[in-house]
Parts: structure tokens; sequence; C-alpha cells
């Protein structure tokens, strides 16, 4: 008799291999055991309920009276992780260790080496499937609320933010960029009377960032939408759009979310809403300080702070009308971490090229973008949110690269090599 535990896109069952004639032969039997770990393989055979619960199986209830077996794919006999030290997690090892017992700790650069292996661990099969819903939400509330989906450029002349943190490169002797927003086109085709837009799409920041949020590639998650009134009625999508993803997640990912917990513990999203106006820009020390402030006094983690000095905010934010000194623009925290950042839009070309020149901005390689809102523009603001930056703080995730497939920053990128 032998026992195997398969596994698929994180559950298990139990499978039993019994000599039996014309059915299991001692040979199967030996074959079976010989198989070496993470091998993939196809199995036949009869479900049975056992007369005691499967503990070392997800699927407790039922097993499987093997009938065939066939080996699709064997996989190397020593592997360079173990699925079964991937998915312990910090709470599991810490008590091994002060119960005098130390169990292998798998470190987060070995994960990112022989990411293959990692992605099999029930943890990350359930992140990426809530990041998928994520998305899912994410453009299914905008397109019930009138947005329309758009696809912008990711080859420009210049720089899209201002700043150092662009990416160029050489393409048949022209020096274009890599889009660090897709900011100025999805403005344009507001002012291209579509009213509301947004896109999924990659975005670029060439940073030398090595902490635990910093990346050079990311997933953005972009709206632009006219404004009737108020840049508040911006604010109010988000409010809207994060309590709808919130509440989403909870109710159609249960599984995915016990199953990150099980590795990486974390407390509920608290959500609600509410408004501060700063005094100045925050570092992250600050935030989180202002995070523990709010929670303690309102109950959240979820807010939105607005009116920040127009300094520290983009050429193409519009100015307060009050006091220019600061800006219609606003950021929204979950747990006590900046995770999107918007505003109202400039839509003066004069006051769009000053603004420019101010940040340092080469006017010329933007100059049909400043020039197109000389053809009448609409009042507008929007906003951008990067996809692995909502899951990381949703699920209190330390290090962002748990949450990206295949994650590029200064130190690594993602792509085999040719």
């Amino acid at each position: 008799m032998a026992f195997l535990v398969v596994r698929e896109r994180g559950f298990t069952v139990q499978c039993v291999l019994s000599v039996a004639p014309d059915v299991v032969s001692h040979q199967m039997v030996k074959f079976a055991t010989g198989l070496s770990k993470e091998s993939y393989v196809d199995v036949e055979g009869t479900i049975t309920v056992p007369k005691d619960p499967i503990i070392r199986a997800s699927q407790q209830q039922v097993e499987i009276q093997v009938k065939k077996l066939y080996c699709i794919s064997k996989a190397v006999p020593a592997l360079p992780i173990n699925i079964e030290d991937a998915v312990r997690g910090e709470i599991e090892i810490e008590k091994a260790l002060h119960a005098g017992k130390q169990l292998v700790r798998v470190n987060q650069d070995t994960r990112l080496n022989f990411r293959v292996l990692d992605l099999r661990t029930p943890a990350n099969q359930g992140i990426f499937r809530v990041q998928c819903q994520v998305e899912n939400i994410f453009r299914q509330f905008l397109l019930a609320d009138g947005f329309v989906g758009i696809h912008t450029p990711k080859l420009i002349g210049g720089s899209s933010e201002g700043g150092s943190a662009v990416s160029k490169l050489d393409y048949k002797g022209q020096p274009p960029c890599l889009p660090q927003s897709p900011q100025l086109h999805k403005q344009l085709a507001i002012c291209g009377d579509f009213g509301r837009v947004f896109e999924i799409g990659p975005v670029f920041r060439a940073e030398d960032s090595y902490t635990h949020r910093g990346f050079c590639e990311f997933t953005g998650l972009d709206v632009e939408m006219e404004i009737k009134e108020h840049y508040s009625e911006v604010m109010d999508i988000v409010d809207r759009l994060f309590v709808a993803m919130f509440d989403g997640l909870n109710e159609k990912c249960q599984k995915e979310l016990e199953a990150i917990v099980k590795q990486y513990p974390f407390e509920p999203l608290k959500e609600a809403g509410v408004e501060i106006d700063p005094l100045g820009d925050l570092n992250t020390e600050s935030e989180r300080k202002l995070g523990q402030l709010v929670l303690e006094k309102y109950g959240t983690e979820f807010y939105i702070l607005h009116r920040y000095p127009l300094a520290v905010r983009p050429f193409y934010t519009m100015p307060c009308s009050d006091d220019p000194a600061y800006s219609t623009s606003f950021d929204v925290f979950i747990r006590g971490e900046e995770i999107i950042s918007g505003a109202q839009r400039v839509h003066v070309p004069e006051l769009l090229a000053t603004r420019a020149e101010a940040c340092g901005i080469d006017v010329k390689t933007i100059s049909t973008y400043i020039d197109s809102f000389g053809y009448g523009a609409p009042l507008h603001g929007g906003f951008g949110v990067g996809l692995e930056g909502v899951v990381m703080l949703f699920c209190a995730l330390n290090n962002i690269r748990k949450k990206s497939l295949f994650p590029r920053d200064p130190f690594s990128f993602a792509a085999p090599s040719a």
C-alpha cells in the first residue's frame, strides 16, 4: 500500500494505492513511491469516504482509491525549495523556536530566485486570485458608472510626471520614454469628449528605490473624469469604488483570503472615509503615525487627505482658487500608507506651460499635450493607484514583491534570459 497527496491550485487530496489483482500491482506501488515531489501526474480512481478525516490534505472528507497513475512530468529529485517549507509563516517559525525546534525559513530572495515553485503555495495562489478580483471589480464598477476603458501609448516623447525617474530608450535613433503614468493621454481623451475614462496597464518608474513598496514596473489603475462643480466629485468616486472593492473581495475571495491569512496573518481592513486638511507633505514615517491617530480616533484604516501644497504636486495639478500655495489634490491612505494620488488638473494651456517650466520640464516635449487644451477643455480630474499596492495593503503584506508575479526593481528583472 502507498499514500500520495496530490495538489492542484492550492487544494490537496490523498490518494491510496492498494495492491489488488488486475487493478494495482506491486510494480505500480513501487513506481508511485518513486515519484519525486512536485512531479505532474494524472490519476484515475474512485472517490471514497475515509473512516477518519485526512489531516494532511485540504479535502479531509474524501480520498481517491487509485486505479491508474500516469507521470506527465517528473521533477528533479532535489528541489531548490520545498513547498512545505515555503508555506510556513513567520508565526509558526517563531513558535517552533520558542519550543526549541528550528524550522526551515525560506527568505524573500530565495522565493524570487525560484519563483515558479514559490507560486505553487496556497498563499500565493490566493494572492494572485485576489489581485485578479481587484482588477475585475475596478473595471466593472467603473463601467457601471459610465466610464470607458482606454489604452494609451507606452512609448512617449518626454516625461509624463517630471523629475528624474524616467526610463529612456533608444528606438530607431529616437529617445522615447516609458510612461510614468498614462496621465497626459488620459487627459487628452477627456478633451476628446469621452467624459469618463479608465485604463489598466503597465507604468514605469526609473527610481533607485529599495523600499518595501519600491518598483520599476507595476500595473496602474488609472481614472480621469469631467468635473461638474468641485474636485470632491473625484474623491467621491474613489470612496465608493474602494468600499465596493473591499466588500467584493471579502465576499468573493473568502477561501483565497483564508489561505493568505494562514501564512501571512492580518486583521480585516476597517473601511470608512475621513477628510483632513494637511499643512504639508508627509514622509513614510509621518504617514504611519497619522494612520495610527486616524485609526484610534475614527476607527478606520481608509481615509483621504486633500489640499496638498502645490510645490509637492505634479505640474498639471490645479492650484486652489482661494490660496495658490495649495492645490486641489488629494491622497488616499490604507493602513497608514499612501496608496492613491489624485487631483483636479490644469485645463488652461498658458498655466500648464508655466507650471511645466517651473517643474523643469521641456515644454517642447509636451507641446501637443499643452496645445490640445487650447481647443476647449472641460474641468476634469482623476487619480491613479498601483494594482500590486492595493492588494499589498489590503492583505497587510509587508513587501510589494509578494504581490507581483515577477517583480522588477533596481536589482532584478523578471524576464528569463534569451
